[in-house]
């Protein structure tokens, strides 16, 4: 639900940490999403192909995360584990979040089932010797293990959860953080969006449900378009009020609406989505003449671009910029909403808007598609979408900093 009236302090977005297919920490994305570098390849971590001699499953892969964990600590933490505390740990020192009290501070993990292959490998490697599992298996398989780990490494007293959303988690994590700060239960809260470490059962399963593209590159709003292709990723906001923002400031969280459509699967739901948007639009005080630049959800899917279309004309948002981020590093699952809404603040903060990669022939050419090169363009008010299987449907709008709004 939309906030009753726009608030005159909204929240900010104070520190920002990132890992994709780029590479780890905000210059790699940054560098990676304005030179429009493709990254996609065939999937190659143990447990993501079928080895059956079927086509092979395409998609985006990060490099490994840094070693910041003490040793014994990293032996007992999983990829979404460590990728978590990585990101965790440079928005941390960005936001400078030493400074707050522990009990002021909380952290909200947007994602569940985050282990899914390394439970395969797990699987593989004991279903022979069940009694010799390590014991590490008796609480890592819980996503309340990532709130764990984090909290464990960092002086987060607050409060630590979960909360799901598919696809659309990470930008349900931002949600729940904002109302987290606005209500004063914490001064900062950290969303992070936990990368979906997904097995080739998962993978096929998207493949059978029509949903996954075949590769090697991924057409977000492209007739060519196929499906989506999963890119690994994990992102962490630091959102506070602005008293409390102790660095950079990206931009600020005007207005946020999710509902539900009371689908259970894949259906994009249109109506739904433009319910969303207006009740973001109408908690920020805004109406869709005001943004000049959407970040779509965009997965590449035909049934989930041509919704997204239909709910773009339907607000009439012709006049703005739009672009997709999915087309670079993939989809992110759970993590991709919060990636992509760090990518919407950098390029905020940057005045320049990363290209969509493979947009040749734009299902719709009205609209004002950032394509081949990025573009200069100074960002007043971005709406981000993102939508999750389940009917869950979320729309996000950023302002830019205080003083440089107009």
């Amino acid at each position: 639900m939309p906030s009753p009236r726009p608030d005159p302090h909204p929240p900010v977005v104070t520190g920002i940490g990132v890992a994709s297919g780029l590479g780890h920490g905000k210059d790699a994305f940054r560098a990676g999403l304005f030179e429009g570098r493709s990254v996609f390849a065939p999937l190659a971590r143990p447990g993501r192909q079928r080895d059956d001699g079927t086509p092979p499953f395409f998609g985006v892969e990060m490099p490994d995360p840094p070693s910041i964990l003490p040793p014994r600590v990293e032996r007992t933490a999983g990829l979404s584990g460590r990728a978590a505390v990585a990101v965790l740990d440079e928005a941390w020192r960005e936001a400078g979040l030493d400074r707050l009290a522990p009990e002021r501070i909380g952290l909200i993990v947007g994602g569940t089932n985050l282990m899914a292959r390394e439970q395969l490998l797990s699987l593989r490697d004991y279903a022979e010797r069940l009694d010799f599992l390590p014991p590490r298996h008796g609480h890592v398989f819980l996503d309340t293990d990532i709130c764990g780990l984090c909290a464990s490494q960092f002086p987060i007293r607050g409060f630590a959860h979960t909360v799901g959303a598919a696809s659309a988690s990470g930008a349900v994590a931002i949600v729940a953080a904002v109302e987290a700060v606005r209500s004063g239960r914490v001064d900062a809260c950290i969303a992070l969006g936990a990368l979906q470490d997904v097995s080739m059962m998962d993978l096929q399963g998207f493949r059978a449900l029509g949903a996954l593209g075949a590769g090697p590159i991924c057409r977000p709003m492209d007739a060519g378009h196929d499906g989506c292709l999963y890119g690994e990723a994990c992102a962490a906001l630091v959102i506070t009020r602005p008293e409390h923002a102790g660095g950079t400031v990206y931009g600020r969280v005007l207005g946020t609406g999710f509902c539900t459509d009371g689908s259970r699967g894949p259906e994009p739901n249109s109506d739904a989505q433009v319910r969303a948007a207006q009740d973001a639009l109408a908690a920020a005080g805004l109406v869709a003449a005001d943004i000049d630049y959407v970040n779509g959800h965009a997965t590449g899917t035909p049934s989930g671009d041509e919704a997204e279309l239909a709910t773009m004309r339907r607000l009439g948002l012709g006049h703005a910029r739009v672009n997709a981020t999915k087309s670079i590093i993939g989809h992110g699952l759970s993590a991709a909403g919060a990636v992509e809404a760090a990518a919407v603040l950098i390029q905020m903060r940057e005045g320049l808007l990363h290209p969509t990669l493979h947009l040749d022939a734009p299902l719709d050419e009205a609209f004002g598609w950032v394509r081949r090169a990025a573009q200069e363009h100074r960002i007043r008010h971005a709406l981000k979408f993102s939508f999750g299987f389940g009917g869950t449907n979320v729309a996000l709008v950023f302002g830019a900093p205080e003083g440089e709004a107009i």
